[in-house]
């Protein structure tokens, strides 16, 4: 019994000096990636959405932010989307729309690993599709383990 419980000490030791604490982030190109399965491939042209969140965070671990299409309502607007730079899952939300929506927003709050640029994209019913981003500064990270 002791020889079996030596053993298990040692294989779970020699499984935790193998593993690096390090935070998993998204890259640009996963970001871009992500973008681009959502669009389907069509030209992302910039403006018509507004992205509304702080550009300064105290804390990534609850942020709120809001996506709209000002001055369209809901049936002009299928799908909103949000996405990271630096998340370890580049998309955050999409929310379809349809016309009992009323207007053409949502808002959620999201986590934050760090300083990042978060981008906003809508797809409207003539399948066209647009985009915002933001800069965000993040003083205390989330979705990191560890510590």
């Amino acid at each position: 019994m002791t020889q079996r419980r030596q053993l298990l000490r040692v294989a779970w030791a020699a499984g935790l000096g193998t593993l690096a604490w390090r935070p998993a982030r998204a890259t640009p190109e996963a970001l871009q990636a992500a973008i681009a399965t959502f669009t389907g491939g069509a030209a992302v042209r910039e403006g018509r959405v507004k992205l509304e969140l702080s550009p300064l965070v105290e804390n990534g671990n609850t942020v709120p932010v809001m996506v709209s299409v000002p001055g369209f309502d809901a049936a002009a607007v299928r799908r909103l989307a949000l996405f990271t730079e630096r998340n370890p899952q580049p998309e955050v939300a999409v929310f379809t729309l349809g016309p009992l929506a009323g207007r053409a927003q949502a808002s959620t709050r999201m986590r934050l690993a760090t300083s990042q640029t978060i981008v906003a994209l809508a797809q409207m019913a003539d399948g066209s599709m647009w985009q915002t981003g933001v800069d965000v500064v993040v003083t205390l990270a989330a979705c990191v383990e560890g510590g």
